[in-house]
């Protein structure tokens, strides 16, 4: 079972720095030990994929960023995804796309002769999301395509945990006028639940950030894009209910009862010391693990 970490996509990792990522010795004892009789992932149906968590660390006598891999197993009757959400700082929405339209997919895990014994006697069954995409061809592709393999997560979709959660109520605000190149924009953020117009306008025209002349201006476009972040936060909670409806009961079920389970490397002398670097968080779609081993 020591392949199993290493056969996992680490999800979202820069491709330059792919191959160093188990140029350490990273040895995952506790996955190993999860399938065994009273582990966690003991007689499961498993669903497995990686990522890594770059952090700065001292090793041997010096510091430096080390990219540490982590694996994340789903137990689960069905794969847990098959969507990727893709966003990042200087993309201005959020796209989500299937697995296969970024060349990954959920695969069956292929032990060898010993693996298959240690399976076989486990009673689990494992699957790992396995990308094809072959380094050789990158050169070819265009830097939006390759970037895109940096700022992809695995994506899931639970609407009635968001229809629990509070909406966001922060509207980000870049107003520009006059000459763009010589006059810098107004940025700021409005809460439509804690902020009144006129008064904000006011308070920024105080703190001279928002020139007199240009109050009328400011504050119909912070009223278009509260009254635009509104109409998207409504569609968004009808989509959810609508979801919520139509979903089979025991679909919901199934997905209410998946556990989330986080693996870092085992502690050993031919790796960094990362006891302090552990954290219960997958990613802004799965959220947080049900346990860290």
């Amino acid at each position: 079972m020591e392949r199993l970490a290493r056969e996992a996509y680490m999800v979202g990792t820069e491709w330059d720095q792919y191959d160093g990522v188990f140029a350490l010795d990273w040895q995952f004892d506790t996955l190993e030990a999860a399938f065994e009789e009273g582990g966690v992932l003991h007689g499961q149906k498993v669903w497995v994929f990686g990522a890594t968590e770059p952090q700065l660390v001292e090793w041997k006598g010096m510091h430096r960023v080390v990219q540490i891999p982590a694996v994340v197993a789903v137990t689960a009757p069905f794969p847990p995804t098959t969507k990727l959400g893709i966003k990042s700082v200087q993309m201005e929405q959020e796209n989500i796309v299937n697995l296969k339209e970024m060349k990954m997919d959920w695969v069956p895990f292929i032990p060898d002769e010993d693996e298959y014994r240690t399976l076989e006697r486990l009673h689990s069954q494992v699957y790992v999301l396995k990308c094809v995409q072959r380094r050789a061809a990158l050169k070819q592709l265009k830097t939006e395509r390759i970037k895109k393999y940096e700022y992809c997560l695995p994506y899931i979709s639970m609407p009635w945990k968001e229809e629990a959660t509070e909406d966001d109520t922060t509207v980000n605000l870049m107003y520009t006028y006059g000459d763009e190149k010589t006059t810098p924009p107004v940025v700021c953020e409005f809460d439509w639940t804690m902020d009144e117009a006129d008064e904000f306008v006011d308070d920024l025209i105080k703190e001279e950030a928002l020139p007199k002349d240009e109050r009328q201006g400011f504050r119909t476009y912070l009223v278009g894009e509260v009254n635009e972040a509104k109409r998207k936060v409504r569609e968004a909670k009808a989509e959810r209910q609508r979801v919520i409806a139509e979903m089979p009961a025991e679909t919901r079920a199934a997905m209410e009862n998946m556990r989330f389970f986080k693996f870092y490397p085992t502690p050993s002398d031919d790796t960094p010391d990362i006891e302090q670097y552990k954290s219960p968080f997958i990613n802004r779609y799965f959220g947080k693990a049900h346990q860290v081993l």
